[in-house]
């Protein structure tokens, strides 16, 4: 199990690939895109291990979004592994557990699995010289600490260098109320000090983050991006252990973030109320990059004349027909509308259809009224409640303005 002095060895660090995930959010052409962007990750792992001199790769859980998936996502998951020119190691997480029905140790994707592909099961492994030890899941709600239970009676061992590789929430990071399973942070923090552990890999958290004092804990993140309030997603980590030699302090631990990921998710909140914001509004959606590889979250908020509104909605029209997803944070959105005499003037109506407009202006303005009269600003900068009539009618009103706007 001895490690040959002064050899160099760097491996890849990865996790929550969630290969099979959908989300509700995309359309069946963005949801094809974005499928074919985690296998795309996964085959870049090969170009990235083949770059930086990599000797193996750790996926730290989550391979698959559930024990679950199609034939179809486990035949593309090996082929893409295919590609990868070194060893892989594939930790069972809390979405693909390796409990009675694992797709880690299904029939078919042992078939398929090319012959460097290895599923950890909790039995130390040595590749490259290193000791490769594994806390994986068997069950989706583990009663203990599984990286403990992994790392029990470890003790230092000159010439051994071993990297942990774990699933799940970290005690006093990441865990707002720690369970049985938590890992405690503290307990690896020891190992690492005292020699027995020189890295722990860690998979669940999709940001990447250096996780407590030692600069040796680290989530990787998921290669692809999955959600708005993910802040460092889309890497790889290439992991170096240094270069040991006898008698001389433990090398440094070196870590380096590579960018593999192709979507991006985007949070982003104004406020409109003139037609310079809705200029700065046409910009931003304008100038976002890879578009069909991006999902937006959007809040609005402002007070709109009807002419506003209705450009503010064929905007966004556009935008969703070119993102790969564009959600208005309804939550966080408040656009109020104030048609005037000039928006009903462009409509260009006449009589009961004149008439329907007018009552339909006064139903949109009966929030801010009510506001006036009870001593409020009617709505300034949009923040008014208002009623579900009221929205029925801003929005009749900016339907009639695009349609009159188009002949």
């Amino acid at each position: 199990m001895s490690t040959r002095e002064g050899a160099r060895v760097r491996f890849l660090h990865t996790a929550d690939w969630q290969l099979g995930m959908t989300r509700h959010y995309l359309s069946p052409e963005a949801q094809a895109r974005s499928t074919e962007a985690r296998f795309e990750a996964v085959r870049a792992l090969g170009r990235v291990a083949r770059e930086h001199g990599c000797a193996f790769v750790v996926v730290a859980g989550d391979v698959f979004e559930t024990n679950q998936v199609g034939r179809d996502v486990v035949a593309r998951a090996c082929e893409a592994l295919a590609e990868v020119p070194v060893p892989v190691l594939l930790l069972p997480g809390n979405h693909d557990p390796l409990d009675a029905g694992s797709v880690l140790s299904s029939e078919r994707f042992r078939r398929l699995a090319p012959s460097h592909v290895q599923v950890l099961d909790g039995e130390p492994v040595e590749v490259a010289g290193v000791q490769v030890l594994s806390a994986p899941w068997r069950s989706k709600r583990p009663v203990e600490d599984l990286a403990a239970r992994a790392c029990a009676g470890l003790a230092p061992q000159p010439g051994v260098r071993r990297v942990l590789v774990a699933h799940g929430a970290v005690q006093a990071f990441g865990a707002s109320e720690p369970s049985a399973s938590t890992i405690d942070l503290a307990t690896l923090e020891g190992l690492l000090e005292a020699g027995a552990l020189d890295a722990v890999c860690l998979g669940d958290r999709h940001s990447t983050t250096d996780v407590g004092r030692t600069g040796r804990v680290w989530y990787a993140g998921a290669p692809e991006p999955t959600d708005h309030d993910e802040l460092d997603p889309g890497n790889v980590l290439v992991v170096d252990l240094g270069e040991p030699s006898a008698g001389a302090p433990r090398p440094d631990l070196g870590v380096t973030r590579v960018r593999v990921g192709r979507w991006s998710f985007r949070r982003t909140h104004l406020e409109v109320a003139s037609d310079e914001d809705v200029d700065l509004l046409e910009e931003m959606l304008a100038s976002l990059p890879d578009k069909s590889r991006t999902a937006l979250k959007l809040s609005v908020v402002g007070t709109l004349s009807l002419a506003q509104k209705a450009r503010v909605d064929a905007l966004l029209e556009h935008s969703a027909d070119l993102l790969g997803a564009l959600q208005v944070w309804e939550r966080r959105s408040e656009l109020v509308v104030r048609p005037d005499a000039v928006d009903l003037d462009a409509l260009g109506l006449t009589g009961f259809a004149l008439e329907a407009a007018e009552r339909l202006a006064v139903r949109a303005q009966a929030p801010a009224a009510a506001d006036l009269a009870a001593g409020g600003t009617g709505g300034e900068r949009g923040r008014l409640p208002v009623t579900a009539d009221a929205v029925a009618a801003q929005d009749a009103l900016s339907l009639l303005h695009r349609l009159a706007a188009t002949g």
